[in-house]
């Protein structure tokens, strides 16, 4: 059939990629990617990818200067306003399942020019994440050998440099597994995602022994001027909300419950890398939005039974009153010192499918922009007999492990979130703007209530990145600048689409089921 989506000429920014055309690209034999993930591997690979280190500690930082008790009702505004946004993930999975995630979509319903910017927002989610977090798993890994009575340096000096060995290594490992194939990857995330899952299930059985009623009361703390707000006249420091409006850092309150909610987001995210496996998924109108739906559910209620016990083993004044209040703070305030390190193993294997997880997503994603021509092209290979992009996979594994271990990534921590959250929106937003133009595809999910849900999923989502810091905008902005400038000088000139190079669009059914 006709191109329905490409509204605009060859040569416009705005150009589209037809759904029927994407979905020819994986089916070719030398950039298309092996269906082999089941509903289990995509339900694993959700929780592998949001329950990390972050479930011993989110929740206890949350509930000591935010909102208290009421950091499980927090948890679970978040899981709503994360479920709002996989909703429309589902339902763009489901209709178009080939690698890319929101980059696809977007390209799909809003043009080439603001999937660019999209995908170059995503490698800049997943590449900073992976660093991050392969430099903390080193600082993990001696954590859990001082524990058992091991010295281990995580760093060692190399020319005046201190180099983390921990972070190189575990990137190299995961690079290598998913060079081998995804779904021997997906097997091997699997048990360290049953490891850590059985640790977090049994400090939470453990911790209900030492659950006091007195410590929910009260649930909703009143509201106090809070205690970092000296450092609120810092421009660089504050949200952009605050700086925009003049307002005060909530302290608990109602106001403290809803911006708890937005720090403990961020704890959820990560379903959007599984949607990038899309094309790697088998039956995928069916299989994504169960898979994707059932790992939201098990993270969500984890998260909610650590926050209860959590608050009801200590008061969230005495969390208050440490440094870096953590799950483990609250075991060592009612004497169970030996819980440290079992929640130390359990940080550990949390972040090592993190990381693994988020390396396939940041290469399918340069995968699917190379395909396209944004990229250059010879990146979009696949191995022949194992079908995963091999080049793409070494090369960006080669970089993270190199900027893992040799520099210090941790002050742009908060570049994986409003790159996430960017990406969130345009996903809301791009369901209502593809049932407008292509009410005929098939869709195996639909979200309902559109577009009454999708909008309160971007609105939601726009909320949370005014609660990031003025100085995560600023660098937001400027590698988004740097994005336009690679985008008119390379990508829009070797632009598949604009070159009328489009792959042809096959018979039949619109998507495939295997």
């Amino acid at each position: 059939m006709a191109n329905p989506t490409r509204a605009r000429g060859p040569r416009s920014i705005w150009r589209t990629k037809s759904v029927e055309s994407s979905i020819a690209d994986s089916l070719g034999s030398e950039n298309g990617l092996k269906r082999s993930l089941g509903t289990w591997d995509l339900t694993l690979m959700g929780v592998a990818v949001a329950v990390g280190a972050g479930i011993f500690s989110v929740g206890a930082n949350a509930a000591a200067n935010y909102a208290g008790p009421s950091v499980t009702l927090s948890f679970v505004l978040a899981a709503l306003t994360c479920g709002l946004a996989i909703m429309c993930y589902a339902e763009f999975a489901s209709t178009i399942p080939v690698a890319g995630s929101a980059y696809t979509f977007t390209y799909a319903t809003m043009g080439e020019f603001l999937a660019w910017i999209i995908g170059w927002d995503l490698i800049l989610e997943m590449f900073t994440a992976s660093a991050v977090l392969a430099k903390y798993w080193g600082v993990y890994l001696a954590s859990a050998f001082d524990t058992f009575g091991i010295g281990i340096p995580p760093t060692f000096m190399l020319g005046g440099i201190e180099v983390s060995w921990p972070a190189f290594l575990i990137v190299a490992v995961f690079t290598a597994l998913l060079v081998a194939g995804t779904q021997l990857t997906a097997r091997v995330g699997a048990v360290f995602t049953i490891i850590k899952v059985v640790i977090v299930l049994f400090v939470i059985v453990v911790g209900f022994f030492f659950v006091r009623a007195a410590n929910y009361s009260p649930f909703v703390p009143a509201a106090e001027p809070s205690a970092t707000g000296a450092g609120a006249s810092d421009t660089w420091s504050q949200s952009m909300f605050s700086w925009l409006t003049g307002a005060a850092p909530a302290q608990y309150g109602v106001f403290g419950l809803l911006a708890a909610a937005s720090l403990v987001f961020f704890a959820f995210i990560g379903f959007d890398v599984v949607a990038t496996s899309a094309e790697e998924v088998k039956n995928p109108q069916k299989t994504l939005p169960r898979g994707i739906f059932l790992g939201l559910a098990v993270v969500t209620v984890l998260y909610v039974l650590v926050s209860i016990v959590l608050t009801g083993m200590v008061s969230y004044r005495d969390l208050a009153g440490e440094d870096d209040p953590s799950l483990a703070t609250a075991f060592r305030l009612v004497g169970a010192d030996w819980a440290a390190g079992i929640i130390s193993i359990g940080a550990l294997a949390g972040l090592t499918t993190v990381i693994m997880v988020l390396l396939l997503g940041l290469s399918r994603i340069v995968f699917s922009m190379s395909r396209d021509g944004l990229l250059p092209r010879w990146l979009a290979k696949t191995s022949p007999t194992r079908k995963t992009p091999v080049r793409i996979q070494v090369i960006a594994g080669t970089v993270v492990a190199f900027v893992a271990a040799f520099t210090d990534v941790g002050v742009l921590e908060e570049m994986i979130n409003i790159g996430t959250l960017s990406a969130f929106v345009l996903v809301s937003i791009g369901v209502i703007v593809l049932r407008r133009k292509r009410p005929d595809l098939p869709r195996a999910f639909r979200v309902p209530l559109s577009p009454v849900l999708p909008i309160l999923s971007a609105a939601l989502c726009v909320w949370l990145m005014l609660n990031l810091t003025t100085l995560t905008w600023a660098r937001f902005g400027a590698w988004l600048v740097l994005g336009v400038v690679v985008y008119l000088s390379y990508g829009r000139r070797h632009s598949r689409v604009g070159l009328g190079e489009e792959a042809p669009e096959p018979t039949g059914a619109v998507a495939p089921r295997d």
